[in-house]
């Protein structure tokens, strides 16, 4: 052996100090194997009790704070585990190396534990890069590892079934951070990590989970581990050239206070800075220098959430007084973190799965291991029972100190809440709460922001810092704006060539530049011609988009339409004005005075409704008012002459018969508000159609044009001649023209009969052009004429919420009547297609008639149901006495038909004429197969009141009798007299007086 170690390690003298030391470190471990064993059977005489090796890897430099808290809570851990459970029949005991931050000695020590200890388990290693060259070796040997301190994400990816972590990674608390930047509505984030395997895991999830919240990541910022001081404000004064300031910190926790020590003397700890940092620094806050702290003023940060039970207040005091007593050379009074207590919980989930797996312990664990004593890697044993021991790891649960302790499936420990803790005066005070399952929950959340003052931002307590700002090297926002030939009103650029100087002004300017003013901050820019050399245009304007995509041009200030296909390569703002696609077209008369003009106020299907309207009302009203009313009574032909007189009459509101029944009040009434209301209508729509001016368009619809295969035009460097392309025209009849003048002359030379563009556009070619031209409806929707920012952009926000302001207000107006002029100066402007010659449709009409439809039959139905009801016995099959035959259902409906054509006697319009006047009798005609009934009609005087008998004649006799009288038509039943041989007539009824 020492041949090899004087091979290996250098100089003779120094090969033999090295053996020494070895010689003597191994004798202490054996010595501290053999007391372990000692004390373990005098304690417990009666059980024997099995030692398990468990090998423990930290980093244990008097300044490194996780690898002394971390063997501190691991050997209370056992200690206090084995006075809570004396009837274990295991015992671990702890093997510990110092891997002095480095990861060759820490995959050493790994080799001599597993080899030459022979452990069962290994708690540690500190560090992810560590923990990468660990994993393997672990698996190798069937070794579990278990880190409560490696939390790059990276780590998962190894995918070892005998790794562990017993603490949250990275990826978990991203989230956590992406949550705190929608809160406050940060835009965009610029992460800045230590350069190496724990600072680079956590960047592809951070980005994730910001993209995930709109938040662009602009840049990233490395820092190397070993960078100086001065190396770090060179990185510090490149993020100040920046527009961005939100920054999240994710370094060690040395490296963090030398960060922001630089940040505070660089001016980057003041007002509208924000600094986010993750849990590896904000768990050590407890544990740094005053000074440390006084430079992070205003910091925010996310640590987890341990919750304060009893037990772990009271762990913390019994783990402060061990810490002083094994470490009275640490002057800073160190505080457990969320480290100390993962190892804690992690040792006693590793005692707890040893104890399951007792039975499977025995003294030589490790197979095919080399007799040699080396640590080369072909000599490695595999230990038997580390697959148990695994297996009993995973499904090991608990509740620890940290809180519930368990593995997922992927030996990963189940994500805990997190707090959002803000640095302020001499520690970090939480300030919210986040959930995998909730987020920030809501109620959190409003507490937070309505709060705000209670968080401590960098340079001012008390204004939430806006998350970018120009930065102050005096660069100004470099705006690109198009040069054109038409329509200047938008955009126009000129050149004075004397002064060669640039003017640049249009409506779309001046809303800018109103915006700009209506900012909260100040916003320095210049114009910067999209142009030639030569002054000509350099392209369309989705060649200026896309330099603005490229880079070139911070902002695009023109009439830039805002389409899908140019959002894929920047941002808009909200639109400063409407917009979309529409056809423009020259109008005609559309000669509608003619001599049938005053048909065409209403549609065919209204006139038909109402006239077969007209003739329904007319047939329930005779049929209310036939019994009952002198009125409707008489020959046929003057019954349905008076019904239909009566019905149409209403429309004049000119019918004189007099109506009688309540029924037919009611159904008049209604029909004659219904009447009036189409009338009305009727009226104030000829009357427009007479007296206004109606132009009509030259070509219908877009389709027209396409089957006609005509000319139309669009303005050249427009997004419209491709949209012309998709919709079907060819390119041989598309007339591209440059401004409004341009235009009308191509319609006045008949080379174009159509134009399609944007409706802004158009509205400004029509106030030029008042009764020649009109706009259709849109056939292209769009979202109007917006500014263009690169993608991510955080003055977009800000913009937006500026448009609002300016084009609600009256600057909006004024700018609009300083470039288009007021908009009453050409009301034809606004002219749009006639549709239907405005005429009226039975759609405004139909709930009337149904209305006036139900009360006219539901008058009509309680009509019959009356009259069926008084006269049912006409209706009843009754038995004739002569015949004894029933007459047949025809028969007595006939009969009830004959009842309704005569007159109700007993209405009030027929009882002043039944007093002392002349009667005319309706005698009922006499029934040949029943003679004991005879009907006879006769006029007679007044007072001739007698008992009749066949001998008196027929009625011309008796009308012999009454000339030049005054007489009374009566209806009389003749009945054999109670001698039988003469017959009794009996008035019923009176009905007219002649």
């Amino acid at each position: 052996m020492k041949p090899r170690i004087c091979r290996r390690r250098g100089p003779r003298n120094q090969c033999w100090l090295r053996f020494c030391i070895t010689a003597v470190c191994c004798a202490a471990v054996i010595s501290n194997m053999t007391a372990v064993e000692g004390q373990s059977t005098g304690s417990s005489s009666n059980n024997a009790t099995v030692v398990v090796n468990i090998g423990v890897i930290l980093d244990l430099n008097r300044t490194d704070f996780v690898g002394q808290v971390g063997l501190s809570c691991v050997e209370m851990a056992v200690s206090e585990f084995y006075d809570s459970h004396p009837d274990y029949t295991t015992r671990l005991a702890i093997a510990t190396r110092d891997s002095q931050r480095d990861v060759v000695l820490a995959a050493a020590s790994a080799l001599d534990l597993i080899k030459n200890v022979q452990v069962q388990a290994i708690l540690g290693p500190e560090t992810s890069m560590q923990a990468n060259f660990l994993i393997p070796l672990g698996e190798k040997a069937q070794v579990p590892i278990i880190s409560f301190s490696a939390s790059s994400p990276t780590l998962a990816s190894i995918r070892s079934p005998y790794f562990f972590r017993a603490t949250q990674k990275d990826s978990t608390q991203v989230n956590a951070i992406a949550a705190i930047v929608k809160a406050f509505g940060w835009r965009q984030a610029v992460p800045v990590y230590i350069d190496n395997a724990f600072g680079q895991g956590i960047v592809p999830s951070l980005v994730d989970s910001l993209d995930a919240v709109d938040a662009r990541v602009p840049y990233r910022s490395a820092i190397s581990p070993s960078a100086t001081d001065d190396q770090i404000g060179q990185e510090l004064y490149k993020l100040m050239t920046m527009q961005t300031r939100v920054f999240v910190v994710h370094v060690s926790p040395h490296l963090a206070a030398r960060l922001f020590a630089k940040a505070k003397e660089v001016g980057m700890m003041s007002a509208g800075y924000v600094w986010i940092v993750t849990d590896g620094i904000t768990d050590f806050l407890s544990s740094v220098d005053p000074s440390v702290l006084k430079s992070m003023q205003g910091v925010l940060g996310v640590k987890p959430h341990v919750p304060q039970t009893k037990e772990v207040i009271d762990f913390r005091a019994r783990w402060k007084r061990k810490f002083r007593q094994d470490h009275p050379e640490i002057l800073l009074d160190a505080d457990l973190n969320s480290y100390g207590l993962w190892a804690y919980d992690a040792t006693v989930a590793l005692a707890m799965a040893v104890e399951k797996t007792a039975d499977d312990n025995d003294d030589n664990i490790f197979s095919n291991v080399s007799d040699s004593s080396s640590t080369d890697l072909e000599s490695i044993g595999v230990s038997s029972n580390g697959p148990n021991l695994a297996r009993e790891l995973s499904r090991t649960s608990f509740a620890g100190l940290s809180g519930d302790f368990a593995m997922e499936e992927d030996g990963e420990l189940r994500a805990s809440a997190y707090e959002v803790v803000n640095v302020n005066g001499n520690g970090a005070r939480v300030v919210g709460f986040w959930t995998r399952g909730e987020g920030l929950a809501r109620e959190r959340m409003m507490m937070m922001r309505a709060k705000l003052g209670t968080v401590i931002w960098p340079g001012d307590p008390g204004a939430v810092p806006r998350g970018f700002e120009i930065p102050t090297s005096g660069k100004k926002l470099r705006i690109g704006v198009p040069v054109k030939s038409g329509f200047s009103e938008f955009v126009s650029v000129t050149t004075d060539l004397e002064t060669n100087k640039t003017s640049v002004i249009g409506y779309s300017i001046d809303i800018f530049e109103a915006v700009v003013q209506a900012l909260p901050y100040a916003l320095p820019f210049e114009y910067v011609p999209y142009a030639k050399p030569n002054g000509e245009s350099a392209g369309t304007y989705d060649d200026l988009v896309y330099q603005v995509f490229l880079g070139n041009f911070e902002c695009m200030i023109a009439d830039t339409t805002v389409i899908a296909n140019r959002s894929n390569y920047v941002d808009f703002t909200l639109p400063y004005t409407e917009s979309g696609v529409s056809m423009l077209v020259p109008v005609k008369p559309n000669g509608s005075k003619n001599a049938w003009s005053f048909l065409k106020p209403l549609t065919w299907d209204l006139w038909v409704t109402t006239f077969l309207f007209f003739l329904f009302i007319g047939f329930v009203v005779w049929a209310l008012e036939h019994r009952i009313s002198k009125d409707f009574r008489g020959p046929p032909s003057h019954q349905v002459g008076t019904s239909l007189w009566f019905s149409f009459s209403t429309m004049v509101f000119a019918h004189r018969e007099n109506v009688v029944s309540n029924l037919a009040r009611t159904v008049v009434i209604i029909w004659c508000l219904v009447v009036l209301i189409i009338t009305q209508s009727y009226t104030a729509s000829f009357t427009s159609l007479l007296t206004v001016q109606r132009l009509q368009p030259t070509v219908a619809d877009m389709n027209e044009l396409l089957r006609k295969g005509d000319f139309v035009g669009y303005q050249d460097v427009s997004f419209v001649f491709g949209l012309l392309k998709r919709l079907g025209f060819r390119d041989d009849r598309l007339v591209p023209y440059k401004n409004s003048e341009h235009c009308n002359s191509l319609f006045n030379q008949g080379k174009i009969v159509a134009a399609f563009d944007e409706v802004p556009y158009i509205k400004l070619f029509l106030a030029k052009h008042c009764s020649k031209y009109m706009m259709t409806d849109p056939t292209y929707k769009a979202d109007g004429f917006g500014f263009v920012f690169p993608k991510g952009s955080p003055l977009v926000a800000d913009i937006s919420r500026a448009i609002l302001n300016v084009t609600e207000g009256d600057k909006m107006t004024k700018i609009e009547e300083a470039w288009f002029g007021k908009k009453d100066r050409c009301p034809e402007s606004t002219t749009s297609t006639v549709s239907s010659g405005g005429q009226l449709g039975l759609n405004s009409f139909w709930s009337l008639f149904m209305i006036a439809g139900v009360a006219a039959v539901s008058a009509l139905c309680i009509f019959t149901v009356q009259f069926v009801y008084e006269y049912r016995k006409l209706m009843s099959p009754q038995v004739d006495d002569d015949s004894q035959s029933k007459p047949s259902f025809w028969g007595r409906l006939l009969n009830l038909l004959k009842t309704f054509d005569n007159k109700d006697l007993e209405c009030h319009t027929f009882r002043g004429d039944r007093v002392g006047d002349q009667n005319e009798v309706r005698l009922a005609s006499l029934n040949v197969m029943s003679p004991s009934m005879y009907s006879v009609h006769t006029e007679f005087p007044v007072d001739s009141t007698q008992t009749l008998s066949p001998s008196m004649g027929s009625s011309s006799e008796l009308h012999d009798n009454t000339i030049a009288q005054e007489v009374a038509i009566i209806s009389i039943d003749l009945h054999p007299d109670s001698d039988g041989e003469g017959l009794v007539a009996t008035a019923n009824d009176e009905i007219t007086r002649h």
